[in-house]
């Protein structure tokens, strides 16, 4: 035992919890795609993002057990596969796309927007926020643009005949004319006569409906970066120095607004070849320099950028590293107002025009000293928090008896979930998760409930530790016949109704087919698949299923509620004329289905081309089960 401690504490000294868990569980990949492979902290990554774009969406109603689920994880690591294979292939075949794109989509963003323009305070804010700088933001853009590319290509090439379209929305606008005689449960409910053997039966029966579950009231402490920062003392001088080694960070970097005429070779280009392209260039520039008020009208006649010429090669505002190299020496050289000599990049020749200098600005140090101190926090927090979890993990396990020692040494509030039970409790918004599976495996524990004892110290997301003990233990009961036995009733109640209003609904089908009566029915109106009026699909499928040249007859179907309806189809009418612009849409929407189809069927043969495998069993998709005989 003394020989295993000197093993382990030093490396939780060194490293950390997280570093510790990734040395116990090893380095070794989690799949490979062709000569790439994916790392158990990709994967990590991944999964996280992917709860934190969930967290997002859903708020409040956001549970992480659903995505706890070795389906889940599965999923996760496909489309990881999916990007890997995908990068091989735009990377074979030289996808690329240009920096004036990358830009354009960057600028498009809402979140980056400020009174609908484009922010760049506002965009390095929020990379900052989640620990991203521009230059991978911007390469990362770049690489969902490529594979984009890549995709759409093979998704417009999906063709939809018209008249498949045409033939789709007349079957979804078929008419037909019916009158209904429906048979509720509210008008059955006086008939029925429910029984205390009923009720006795019905809670024998079902006595899993009545059970409460299994739970804990249990005491829980967490420790978080959050908590760390919060305790960290802030020096007013090191702010200062601070602010003074990051003055970058802190400022507005100059931007500058230009316009561009691009030259292009080959078939589609300005010129056949380079020369050309050069010799046409050398011309414009010199119609530029004689009349700079022609710019514009100029770049609308030569330019072969199609994201700007009609703009009159305006680019808008642009800091550095938003444009390839040479482009960005040439624009940030000029004077306002000046004009390039041609420029040469890899998407061809420049005569560029700068409009418009925004020059750098820099926020005072009192205007951003809570960002500076809350980024302090936090890089001291980073440097300090393994030592802290270490004395939580150690604090935990060697005074297991009680959760107070480890909040006393690193002022950490003991807080109390009273219901606790098998599949956790809601997360709390704004709150980080405690109950995952393996904090419930661990309170459910039979020495945990026994001699409630603290759990070990449980990482329960990124930089997250939680220790939790049973306070009081409930086991699964069942509630009481007197408890419950109203709401059998009502269940029994309605039960019968339904059963008296189908009955009665089969008995007067029979009359009506031996012979048609109208007694009963309502007014007739118009139905169809694209507009049911309210009917559920079972419904509308048993009316629209009636040959056209078999009417009047009478079909029926369960309604909501418990009801059963009858319906006298009385015609069916197609529509007269086509609506020439809802064909088209459906055609759209078709070929956008056809076309998400092939894009999968596409990735799925370029994960088969690099020899996509996964090499940790538990993170295997299922296998579909087979139905054949042998």
């Amino acid at each position: 035992m003394l020989f295993l401690m000197v093993l382990v504490f030093p490396s939780f000294v060194f490293f950390g919890v997280q570093g510790y868990n990734r040395f116990m569980q090893g380095e070794h990949a989690v799949a490979r795609v062709g000569d790439q492979s994916i790392s158990p902290q990709e994967f990590d990554a991944a999964q996280r993002q992917r709860l934190d774009r969930m967290r997002e969406m859903l708020g409040p109603n956001f549970d992480p057990k659903i995505f706890d689920t070795p389906q889940a994880r599965a999923a996760v690591l496909d489309s990881l596969i999916a990007e890997k294979a995908l990068a091989q292939e735009t990377a074979k075949a030289n996808v690329f796309v240009s920096a004036q794109r990358v830009i354009g989509v960057i600028k498009s963003i809402p979140a980056f927007q400020q009174d609908g323009k484009f922010n760049y305070e506002r965009y390095k804010t929020l990379l900052g926020a989640q620990g991203q700088d521009e230059i991978s933001f911007e390469q990362r853009v770049r690489v969902d643009l490529v594979q984009q590319t890549l995709l759409r290509a093979i998704a417009d090439s999906s063709f939809v005949p018209r008249t498949l379209a045409a033939n789709m929305q007349r079957w979804a606008e078929e008419e037909r004319e019916i009158r209904e005689l429906r048979f509720r449960v509210e008008d059955f409910l006086p008939q029925v006569k429910v029984t205390d053997a009923a009720i006795n039966e019905y809670y024998t029966t079902n006595k899993a409906e009545f059970e409460t579950p299994e739970s804990v009231r249990a005491e829980y402490v967490v420790l978080t970066l959050d908590a760390v920062a919060s305790q960290i003392a802030v020096p007013e001088g090191e702010l200062r120095a601070y602010y003074e080694q990051n003055k970058s960070r802190y400022g507005r970097p100059e931007e500058r607004r230009a316009s561009h005429i691009l030259f292009t070779a080959g078939d589609r280009g300005t010129a056949k070849d380079k020369e050309g392209a050069r010799k046409i260039a050398q011309e414009v520039l010199a119609k530029v320099r004689a009349n700079p008020a022609d710019f514009a009208k100029l770049a609308k006649q030569y330019s072969k950028d199609p994201g700007s010429a009609d703009k009159g090669g305006d680019l808008g505002f642009f800091g550095r590293n938003m444009m390839v190299k040479p482009f960005e020496d040439a624009a940030f050289s000029l004077k306002e107002g000046q004009i390039s000599d041609l420029v040469e990049t890899d998407f061809g020749f420049h005569i560029i025009r700068v409009t418009e200098i925004k020059p750098a600005q820099l926020k005072p140090f009192e205007e951003v000293r809570a960002e500076i101190e809350t980024e302090y926090r936090r890089q001291q927090a980073q440097k300090k928090f393994a030592e802290a979890a270490e004395t939580f993990t150690n604090t935990v396990f060697e005074q297991a008896d009680s959760l107070q020692p480890v909040a006393d040494k690193l002022k950490l509030q003991i807080q109390v979930a009273d219901t606790v039970t098998r599949q956790g409790i809601p997360p709390r918004p704004g709150t980080p998760p405690v109950f995952v599976p393996h904090m419930i495996d661990a309170l459910f524990a039979p020495d945990a409930i026994k001699n409630s004892r603290n759990t070990e110290a449980i990482e329960t997301g990124p930089n997250t530790l939680a220790s939790a003990r049973v306070v009081q233990y409930r086991p699964a009961a069942l509630r009481p016949l007197d408890e419950v036995r109203d709401q059998i009733k009502t269940l029994v109640d309605r039960a019968e109704a339904t059963r008296l209003a189908k009955e009665a609904g089969v008995k007067k089908l029979a009359e009506l087919t031996a012979a048609a009566n109208d007694a009963g029915f309502g007014k007739s109106r118009t139905i169809s698949r694209s507009k049911p009026e309210g009917l559920p699909d079972e419904a509308v499928k048993a009316i629209m299923r009636v040959p056209a040249d078999k009417l009047p007859t009478y079909v029926a179907a369960n309604l909501e509620g418990g009801a059963y309806g009858i319906f006298q189809v009385l015609s069916a009418k197609m529509p007269a004329q086509p609506d020439a612009a809802r064909n088209e849409q459906l055609a759209r929407n078709l070929q956008q289905t056809i076309g998400n189809g092939d894009d999968a069927a596409y990735v799925d043969a370029l994960k088969a081309k690099y020899k996509a495998e996964v090499l940790r069993s538990d993170l295997a998709p299922e296998k579909p089960v087979s139905s054949g005989s042998k």
